[in-house]
C-alpha cells in the first residue's frame, strides 16, 4: 500500500493500467481527451508490478486494472470512471485536482 501511496502522491491524475487491457486503453484515452496528463504505470512492464496489483487488489480493485487515482484519491476502475463521465462529473473532478484547468 506505502507504494500505491508514494506513486500516486503529488500528481493529480494516476492510472495503474496493463498494456495489453482495452479497458485501460480507453479510459487513458477518456481521460487523456480532457486535456488532462496521466501518469500511467504499465503493471506488466515495471518489475514489481505483481505486487502492486496485489495492493490494488486489496483496495478493492476488481479487476486490478485501470485503478484510476484523482487527485492521490483512488477513484475506481473503469465502470467507476465511466459512471462519473455518464453523470458529467469526471471534468469536475479532474479540476478539481489540478490535471486540467477549463
Amino acid at each position: 500500500m506505502e507504494t500505491i501511496r508514494s506513486l500516486v502522491a503529488e500528481r493529480p491524475v494516476v492510472i495503474f493500467s496493463r498494456s495489453n487491457c482495452c479497458m485501460s486503453h480507453t479510459i487513458k484515452a477518456l481521460i487523456s481527451g480532457y486535456g488532462a496528463n496521466p501518469t500511467v504505470y504499465e503493471l506488466d512492464q515495471m518489475p514489481n508490478g505483481q505486487q502492486i496489483e496485489r495492493a490494488l487488489r486489496q483496495l478493492g480493485c476488481h479487476p486490478s486494472v485501470p485503478a484510476v487515482f484523482i487527485g492521490e484519491e483512488f477513484v475506481g476502475g473503469d465502470k467507476q470512471v465511466m459512471s462519473l463521465q455518464v453523470k458529467n462529473q469526471l471534468p469536475a473532478l479532474l479540476k478539481r485536482a489540478g490535471a486540467i484547468w477549463v
